[in-house]
């Protein structure tokens, strides 16, 4: 399949619901066979959490996929681990089982690779199959300096037949063990190349192509513009999963109309409330009592230390809407130093003894 491949998709409805059309360089040619896409993809549903670094690690992943596992498919279908780097060697096969984590779920986990090495990424592929990953996604839109530097990353949108090269690579070396997609920004300077990247993913063998909405030079600016999305759509004819822009649970089925993509894939508006695959409305005590939670795995199962709990709690904090736990006071749990009394104040919020009027204050230190 080369590069100018155009998108053929089914008219009809995919395996959730998904109006499916067939399409050749845009044109619509009518009704064919329903594409039922779940059965060359492992998810359940159609929304994902996103890989994300220092964030979607064991701990804070299991407390996710822990909220959605008795919820009907319509819920969270998958999700990823935070990228690991590969640079000039496979990495062991210990590394990826750490990052795959040790609880089982019933909703599948994909590990996500970073690299520009094609024989050291291909190997490491095979070793993350073998570690249990029921997906092996490429990184193809972190805009970290370092990913730049190392030619890894958003640095290979400005070479989409390199992109095709190293998707071909894995491919080739999973074979059908495992399904290969690929994570790709709408761009690196500007948009202009979606559908050129779009189908140099699809022409290296991807599966699936995931698009964040944003090009690497626009970070994480708050303007999105899903009309990108939507090219990536019309380009190829593998399930595209959207991302970027999704802040509650409404905006799930909002991007799939506006776009036509299959799947959604939320990153930072799940750690704002991470209940927004289910659309579930929790109180400030169940929010409360996941983020005491979390932080209890980080201390137990990942040997953080309480101020490294604490920054990561803060992480979320910075970001969170559920339960209305910060609506009123975001400042006073960013601005809290001792770790002890930040938990402390969860804990009596989960547990109901919290009564802010009669409280000590929390300690502000300028």
């Amino acid at each position: 399949m080369g590069l100018e491949s155009a998108g053929r998709l089914a008219e009809g409805e995919s395996g959730w619901g998904i109006p499916a059309r067939r399409r050749l360089h845009g044109a619509i040619l009518g009704p064919v066979e329903p594409v039922l896409f779940p059965g060359r993809l492992p998810f359940r549903g159609p929304w994902l959490l996103a890989p994300m670094e220092g964030v979607t690690e064991p701990c804070f992943r299991d407390l996710v996929l822990g909220l959605h596992e008795g919820l009907p498919a319509s819920g969270l279908g998958g999700a990823f681990t935070e990228f690991v780097r590969v640079v000039d060697r496979p990495l062991p096969t210990r590394v990826l089982r750490r990052h795959l984590g040790e609880r089982a779920s019933p909703i599948p986990v994909g590990l996500q690779l970073m690299g520009n090495d094609l024989a050291a990424l291909a190997e490491t592929a095979v070793r993350a199959v073998e570690a249990g990953a029921a997906v092996v996604d490429l990184n193809f839109g972190c805009p970290a300096k370092g990913a730049l530097k190392g030619c890894a990353g958003s640095a290979v949108l400005r070479d989409p037949p390199r992109l095709a090269a190293i998707v071909a690579a894995v491919v080739a070396a999973v074979g059908d063990s495992a399904p290969v997609t690929a994570k790709i920004r709408a761009g690196y300077d500007d948009a202009e190349r979606v559908e050129e990247l779009a189908r140099a993913a699809e022409a290296g063998g991807a599966r699936l192509l995931s698009i964040h909405c944003r090009t690497k030079a626009e970070g994480y600016c708050e303007a999105v513009d899903w009309t990108r999305v939507a090219r990536a759509v019309e380009a190829v004819a593998i399930p595209v999963c959207g991302n970027g822009g999704v802040e509650r649970h409404a905006d799930l089925e909002r991007m799939r109309a506006e776009t036509g993509c299959a799947l959604v894939m939320v990153g930072r508006g799940a750690l704002a409330d991470p209940w927004v695959f289910s659309g579930v409305e929790v109180d400030a005590a169940t929010a409360a009592r996941f983020l005491v939670d979390y932080a209890e795995a980080l201390a137990e199962r990942g040997g953080a230390s309480p101020h490294k709990c604490a920054a990561r709690l803060k992480q979320l904090l910075r970001l969170w809407t559920a339960g209305g736990l910060c609506a009123d006071d975001r400042a006073s749990w960013l601005t809290e130093r001792d770790p002890a009394r930040l938990r402390a104040r969860l804990a009596a919020i989960a547990d109901g003894t919290w009564k802010a009027s009669a409280a000590e204050p929390i300690l502000v230190h300028p």
